[in-house]
């Protein structure tokens, strides 16, 4: 079996980004919108002053946050 670090946060950022796609699919956000909360979510942790002794962790969480901005994959781009 393979080394498998975070199962619970892949996880969760599988649900999150099956989420986001349906409420996309479903006009109830629109693209603008899932890209903000995505925005918003890898800014909080990219801006994170690391007072809590955690900069590496907001750095390693920021990475895959911009990594789905980068290639779309939360949000069916038209």
């Amino acid at each position: 079996m393979p080394d498998v670090s975070d199962v619970a946060g892949t996880a969760a950022l599988a649900i999150c980004e099956s989420l986001l796609l349906a409420l996309n699919d479903r006009n109830i956000l629109p693209e603008r919108e899932i890209v903000g909360i995505l925005r918003d979510a890898a800014s909080a942790h990219s801006n994170d002053a690391g007072e809590d002794g955690q900069a590496e962790l907001h750095t390693a969480v920021a990475t895959p946050i911009n990594g789905i901005l980068a290639g779309g994959n939360s949000v069916r781009r038209r």
